[in-house]
């Protein structure tokens, strides 16, 4: 796996931002940048499995929620890879990975930094597209202000 780190600035609050990550319709809307027609089946709350799954490909990841803070932080620890709609395991690329979203607010500006672990081969693509779903996600957010 390889880590990577991303960090943007948004000018919005800890509040909004959090919303615009984990609300049903604002997450579809960025997280279609990383992985078409992906969306989030699952509650948020710290312990629970939750699942991160394309409605275009039917592949998907199985995550437990190990931390959350609400408007703060969340690291989610991968737990399974999945295909047919999250209902069958495929390979294992994913599998012990973590994702984190950590928020920090100051002057009312919230800055959003994630950290994933990603399967090598995948590296290049995420480096690519991680960037323009923060962009996004900051897009989404100031307009909900």
């Amino acid at each position: 796996m390889k880590k990577l780190q991303f960090s943007i600035e948004i000018n919005a609050s800890k509040e909004s931002v959090w919303a615009t990550l984990w609300e049903d319709a604002s997450f579809r809307v960025w997280a279609n940048i990383i992985d078409e027609g992906t969306y989030m089946k699952g509650e948020m709350k710290e312990g629970n499995e939750i699942q991160f799954l394309s409605s275009v490909n039917g592949y998907g990841v199985t995550s437990l929620i190990e931390k959350l803070d609400p408007n703060a932080f969340v690291l989610f620890r991968h737990s399974a890879d999945t295909q047919a709609s999250g209902q069958q395991e495929r390979e294992k690329e994913w599998t012990g990975g973590k994702e984190s979203y950590s928020l920090t607010e100051k002057n009312r500006i919230t800055t959003l930094t994630f950290n994933t672990e990603v399967p090598e081969e995948l590296e290049e693509i995420f480096t690519i597209s991680l960037p323009k779903a923060l962009e996004r996600i900051k897009m989404l957010a100031e307009k909900m202000q």
